[in-house]
C-alpha cells in the first residue's frame, strides 16, 4: 500500500503494519498501530503530519480553512489578525483569525450578525483560519479526529471549534 504524509506530501509504500510488536494484515480504527515504511527516516516526520491512502482521499495540507469557533474565555476581545496556537490532533500551530465571517446563535447554528468586528467569551462564530505553516485538517462532518481543535493563548484553552 502507498501512503502519502501530508501536509508534506511525502509518498512511500508500507512495508509493515505492528500492533505491540506483531506484524498485522489489517488495522481497523481505533487500533493503535506502528508501520514501516520504505526509504523515510525518521528525522523526516514531525509531529502533527498525518498518514493517509495515496489512492483514495489522501490527505494534503490546507493553507486556510473555514471553521466554528466557541469563545470559552477570553480576557478582551478576539478580531481579525488575533494570532493564537490551535492544538489540532497532535499538531500545534499558531493560526491567524483571517476573517470572521459571522456570529452565530451556538445552538441552533443561525447567523446573528454578519462581518463583526470582534468576538468575545461566550460567543460562536464561523471564521477563517490562516495556518502560519502548512497544517493537515479535514472537515468534522468527513473525519471528526481530524476536525476538531483547541485555541490556546495565555497558557489557557480561549476557544474550542470544529472545521467546516
Amino acid at each position: 500500500m502507498l501512503v502519502t504524509f501530508a501536509p508534506v506530501a511525502l509518498t512511500t509504500e508500507v512495508k509493515s503494519v505492528e500492533m505491540h510488536h506483531e506484524a498485522l494484515t489489517e488495522a481497523v480504527p481505533g487500533d493503535n498501530v506502528g508501520f514501516n515504511v520504505k526509504n523515510i527516516s525518521v528525522k523526516e516526520l514531525r509531529r502533527g503530519y498525518v498518514a493517509g491512502d495515496s489512492k483514495n482521499q489522501a490527505p494534503r495540507g490546507a493553507s486556510d480553512f473555514t471553521a466554528q469557533v466557541i469563545v470559552l474565555s477570553h480576557p478582551g476581545q478576539i478580531s481579525n489578525g488575533y494570532t493564537p496556537v490551535l492544538d489540532c490532533h497532535t499538531a500545534h500551530i499558531a493560526c491567524k483569525f483571517a476573517e470572521i465571517k459571522e456570529k452565530c446563535d451556538r445552538r441552533t447554528g443561525k447567523t446573528t450578525e454578519e462581518n463583526p468586528k470582534s468576538v468575545k467569551s461566550g460567543d460562536a462564530a464561523i471564521v477563517v483560519l490562516q495556518p502560519t505553516k502548512p497544517m493537515c485538517v479535514e472537515a468534522f462532518q468527513e473525519f471528526p479526529p481530524l476536525g476538531r481543535f483547541a485555541v490556546r493563548d495565555m497558557r489557557q484553552t480561549v476557544a474550542v471549534g470544529v472545521i467546516k
